[in-house]
């Protein structure tokens, strides 16, 4: 048993289930965003919260552990991703990457948006032209110190 089993049990439940990720996040107490990616196996739940996770997806005790362990980030399939969805993320940071880093530099100084220090909110934005995906993300800024 490893993280990536739990995870596609986690996917093959909801599916079965008809679960949905914002019933999950109402039942652990957190964002739907924050545990959508740890149901993912992104992020680290607490014994609590791993437990209120287990219950929901039919986790045995030993693949409830797994979610409190600290995973590998970041871990796509591929370097560029294939998803079409996934894949847009990166076109976006390809076409735009320069302008939000040169935008966020002149704004902040020389520095990074934290990716822990961070929140992400996900809504659907009624328009008549068809409906808007609403991505807000938000991380505290880092700027590099001198020694």
């Amino acid at each position: 048993m490893n993280r990536l089993e739990v995870t596609e049990k986690i996917i093959t439940a909801k599916v079965a289930k008809g679960i949905k990720w914002s019933d999950v996040a109402e039942k652990v107490g957190l964002s739907k965003e924050w545990v959508t990616a740890g149901c993912l196996g992104q992020m680290t739940f607490d014994a609590k919260q791993a437990k209120i996770i287990g219950k929901i997806f039919g986790l045995s005790a030993d693949e409830t552990k797994w979610l409190q362990v600290v995973p590998y980030k970041g871990s796509l399939p591929s370097q560029v991703p294939t998803d079409p969805l996934i894949y847009r993320w990166y076109e976006i940071v390809s076409v735009y990457g320069t302008t939000i880093k040169e935008l966020i530099h002149e704004e902040f100084g020389d520095g990074i948006m934290s990716a822990i220090d961070f929140s992400m909110d996900i809504v659907r934005q009624p328009d008549p032209k068809g409906d808007r995906v609403n991505v807000v993300l938000s991380g505290k800024f880092l700027p590099y110190k001198q020694y």
